[in-house]
């Protein structure tokens, strides 16, 4: 079942977090874990309607972590989407690597993360022609974005594995811009973990309006 529904979330990313939860409970799973798993069957059985519209339009990124969110090891999830207009094109939820100190350095993982698959996506849509500038990279923790904006705090951050550093050069090399958006509007937060049915509900249709507000700010910028 979990195989079933891990192929799925290649059209359904609102059940992305969910499935891959119960994804790292394969290998030995409680009664719990296929309630969970049937629960999932359930939503989608009643939302059948709900998929993926795509257009044309700016390429913008989104990123957030649940710091410590896993009660096992206290590792904390890293989820991330990138967004071409208004639709949703690439998206992650998945458990980082090693246990982080903060939040600030568990969102700051995301964001390396986040920038990763943007340059990948970058190089991709270079190859048919499309170019883009410096690239928007929404995080809802200003103190992750003063990390990688600010050097002086890096000799505070040693702890922070220096291959995530790699953010801050890609920042000052133009190829993204690091945003602040208040966490209610934060889509990622869909990736890594459970919300409750209203915040749910609205983050699931909520990515016309991020969008908006993203070019509102950018058009203040310019004037």
């Amino acid at each position: 079942m979990i195989g079933s529904l891990l192929y799925l979330t290649a059209t359904r990313p609102d059940i992305q977090f969910a499935v891959c939860l119960c994804a790292r409970y394969h290998a030995s799973p409680r009664t719990s874990h296929r309630q969970a798993v049937k629960r999932i069957f359930r939503y989608l059985k009643f939302t059948p309607e709900l998929g993926l519209w795509y257009s044309s339009g700016l390429l913008f990124l989104l990123e957030d972590a649940d710091h410590a969110g896993c009660r096992i090891d206290r590792k904390s999830t890293s989820g991330t989407c990138q967004l071409l207009g208004t639709s949703l094109v690439s998206w992650s939820s998945r458990k980082q690597a090693s246990v982080s100190l903060s939040t600030t350095e568990a969102e700051y993982i995301a964001a390396a993360s986040c920038c990763s698959q943007l340059l990948w996506m970058k190089a991709t849509l270079s190859d048919f022609g499309l170019k883009y500038g410096r690239i928007p990279l929404l995080v809802d923790f200003t103190s992750a974005i003063s990390v990688a904006k600010n050097p002086v705090l890096h000799s505070r951050t040693k702890h922070i594995d220096v291959r995530f550093h790699f953010l801050r050069d890609h920042y000052e090399k133009g190829d993204i811009d690091l945003i602040h958006v208040v966490s209610a509007n934060q889509l990622a937060d869909i990736f890594t973990k459970p919300l409750e049915f209203d915040a749910f509900t609205r983050l699931r249709g909520y990515r016309s309006k991020v969008l908006t507000m993203h070019s509102s700010r950018e058009r203040l910028r310019a004037n």
